[in-house]
């Protein structure tokens, strides 16, 4: 059905179809199957809180059946065996389809998620393409090193695919995260179970009608929808799957690494929560600062772990600076993600969207001031306004606690040492931001903060190549770049004796 929206001036329509879900089922050994007890939930759409379709309901039973099948994929299916140029053509053609189909699959995040459309057609979907091209890249380039020995022997490695991972994929980016970690698990010739996220579990369907098209082998990739307490912990206990990788929040991290640890020790790689700081000096341009502060907190509706929801701004700046924010706070444009001059959707779901605005009832209670926003906007769907609070402490939870949401903690500092020691303070280590024209300064603080990205005079700026991930409790192991390759490869060591050797 087409879906019709009024343009912002109000002097034309904008006509996008929105797309007939194709694709409810789990994806098992290559085909669409019902789940084994037949049970489904229900994904909603955020821009109304109404559903969007039914979705089988996949638990351990589900699970043992999707990694059966990866197992044997892995085991005695061509997949790890073939060269790596072959499996390159056809992530490539993999690549292709998601091309042929980025309108489609725009509009499922945007139903599904609350993000942006436009964004998702000309950015996140062509970053995914990216992605999948970049390891298509790699996938002829895995080798290991000869090995120098002070002995009669001739050593090597051999780098080869860790075996069946289990990969379990978060709501706020359920195109760029599937394929940050789908793409390098598949060049290094893994199998694979994935969970999407419950609240979004569309696009990733999606994909896996379109890996099979462009001809990976039944087995390979395997997409089991349901709920993190059972399809989730599924993965995390299983015997047979060899490595877990997990995009989300710290609490289910720990219980991850906890199953891991009690089942047959997997690898296991977590990207978890942030609370990052975004540092401001008194030479910054301060409308410029102004605004990327803004986005640093309410781009994707402050759903993203990199959130630069700590804004340290110098004492020297800092009233201009509250005066230019809050004039840009109040012009940003809330309402539907379909519409081209929207700024910012709606929550993702209604337990998020309350939980934000129970965090900003504690800013309140706990004595921060509230500059902007604070309350839901308009009366349909899960829209937040831009939050920003003044008057923080640090012992604040809206300063200590992740919240998810576009919610800021202002605060001012003197000097770099206290800069650098507040935006420590912090129990996670994900991202960090530095805004500053001093060189010296700049490279002062990068080496000072513990942090696993930081960007200077910019935010948000990602790559393919660029690793990503966190020190202290966001995490450890890295996605994206050839770091996130490496995470799924074995290295085994060979050694021979040369002719000389006395043994023979």
């Amino acid at each position: 059905m087409a879906n019709h929206h009024q343009s912002s001036n109000g002097s034309a329509e904008i006509h996008i179809e929105i797309p007939e879900i194709k694709f409810t089922k789990l994806f098992i050994n290559g085909e669409f199957v019902h789940s084994i007890k037949g049970r489904t939930f229900e994904t909603l759409d955020p821009r109304t809180g109404e559903a969007i379709a039914r979705i089988a309901e996949g638990d351990k039973d589900d699970i043992d059946v999707a990694v059966k099948a990866a197992r044997e994929a892995f085991d005695h299916g061509p997949w790890p065996r073939m060269p790596g140029s072959q499996r390159a053509r056809i992530m490539h053609k993999f690549a292709d389809l998601i091309e042929q189909h980025a309108e489609e699959l725009a509009a499922l995040d945007c139903i599904d998620a609350g993000k942006l459309f436009f964004r998702g057609k000309a950015v996140e979907i062509p970053s995914a393409v990216g992605m999948l091209r970049y390891y298509a890249g790699a996938a002829d380039k895995i080798h290991g090193d000869v090995l120098k020995s002070t002995r009669s022997l001739h050593a090597y490695t051999l780098k080869e695919p860790i075996g069946v991972v289990g990969q379990i994929i978060p709501w706020n980016y359920p195109t760029i995260m599937f394929f940050m970690k789908v793409a390098p698990a598949l060049a290094a010739g893994c199998t694979m179970v994935v969970k999407p996220a419950e609240q979004t579990p569309l696009s990733a369907l999606f994909y896996a009608n379109l890996a099979k098209q462009a001809g990976i082998p039944n087995g390979v990739l395997n997409v089991v929808t349901g709920f993190g307490r059972t399809t989730g912990a599924a993965i995390s206990n299983h015997m047979d799957i060899d490595m877990v990788s997990f995009t989300g929040s710290t609490e289910v991290g720990r219980l991850i690494m906890q199953a891991a640890a009690t089942s047959n020790l997997k690898t296991v790689s977590l990207e978890l929560g942030g609370k990052s700081p975004l540092i401001i000096f008194d030479d910054a341009d301060v409308g410029n600062a102004a605004e990327l502060a803004l986005n640093a907190v309410v781009f994707n509706k402050g759903e993203i772990c990199v959130a630069g929801s700590r804004v340290y701004v110098h004492e020297g700046i800092y009233d201009e600076f509250v005066k230019k924010l809050a004039e840009k706070a109040e012009a940003w444009k809330l309402g539907d993600p379909f519409d081209p001059s929207t700024c910012q959707g709606p929550q993702v779901d209604k337990r998020q969207f309350e939980k934000v605005l129970s965090y900003i009832d504690i800013g309140m209670k706990e004595g921060a001031t509230l500059l902007t926003g604070g309350k839901r906007w308009g009366s349909k769907g899960y829209y937040i306004e831009p939050t920003v609070f003044v008057d923080v402490k640090e012992d604040m939870r809206i300063a200590t606690d992740e919240i998810f949401g576009p919610v800021m903690s202002l605060m001012k500092f003197r000097t770099i040492e206290e800069a650098i020691e507040r935006a420590n303070s912090s129990k996670y280590g994900l991202a960090a931001g530095i805004v500053t024209k001093d060189l010296n300064v700049a490279n002062r603080v990068l080496r000072s903060i513990r942090s696993g990205i930081i960007w200077i005079n910019c935010y948000f700026e990602f790559d393919s190549d660029f690793p990503y991930g966190g020190y202290k409790l966001s995490g450890f192991g890295r996605d994206s770049g050839l770091e996130g390759l490496q995470k799924y490869l074995q290295v085994k060591t060979v050694v021979t004796p040369l002719h000389d050797s006395p043994w023979l």
